[in-house]
């Protein structure tokens, strides 16, 4: 799977709300109301990528929690990212 050249991702990134650049990675912060909240979306997360076999960083600060995605085969952004940030957004609701 090939990295994603910097137009792509940019209008990629344009259609999953919240997720922004950072350097090699795409992140998103999510805030939930309450510690258990936060960490039941973890967990819907990583069931998530255990299904997709791609498995994202996270930062978890009480009722923030951060997630981070890069494909660290390819050393960057690729299309396995993106769908697997679309996915995690579903894990929200």
């Amino acid at each position: 799977m090939a990295v994603l050249e910097d137009a792509e991702i940019a209008r990629r990134l344009s259609a999953l709300p919240g997720w922004s650049r950072e350097g090699d990675a795409i992140v998103k912060r999510y805030e939930f109301p309450s510690f258990a909240e936060a960490i039941a979306f973890v967990s819907r997360i990583a069931a998530r990528a255990e299904m997709l076999n791609h498995h994202p960083d996270f930062a978890i600060h009480y009722r923030v929690v951060t997630l981070s995605l890069w494909t660290h085969s390819e050393g960057g952004i690729t299309e396995k990212d993106m769908a697997a940030a679309a996915e995690f957004d579903e894990a929200v609701g």
